[in-house]
């Protein structure tokens, strides 16, 4: 019996992939922090964890998110040198575009906002201009 445990788990460790972060993937968290950062200055409070991944031009990336009412927000998006131009917008769980407050810069962008409902959401960030890429999404919170 002691012995079928331990092939048991034994073959549950094998089939557990993990997955190293990349150089893309930090130097596209570094640009997030910067701009995530500027907002912490504001009260808002970084959420653990973030979503990153290869962006590629006008090939959108969805991530769906749980949002509360009465809290205020800010999707801070960064991406590696390749990605000029980048874009963060937000749907609510019908897909109906969102108003936000918008923030672009070369290879980051961020939208602010406050949901009148809690729910899920999904935030859509895309590469408007320039090559594939690495991007990095976090969010804060207020």
């Amino acid at each position: 019996m002691k012995t079928l445990l331990l092939s048991l788990a034994g073959a549950l460790l094998a089939s557990t992939t993990l997955q190293a972060v990349s150089n893309d993937e930090v130097a596209a968290r570094k640009v997030a922090y910067e701009i995530a950062g500027a907002f912490t200055n504001e009260g808002f409070k970084m959420r653990d964890g973030c979503w990153s991944g290869k962006i590629e031009l006008k090939k959108a990336q969805i991530i769906q998110v749980n949002l509360y009412a009465g809290n205020q927000y800010w999707f801070s998006l960064g991406a590696t040198g390749a990605a000029k131009k980048l874009s963060v917008s937000i749907y609510d769980e019908t897909g109906k575009p969102l108003a936000f407050e918008p923030f672009t810069d070369e290879g980051k962008a961020a939208a602010g906002f406050a949901p009148a409902a809690s729910g899920s959401y999904y935030i859509k960030v895309e590469e408007l201009e320039g090559a594939p890429a690495t991007f990095c999404l976090l969010y804060s919170y207020k």
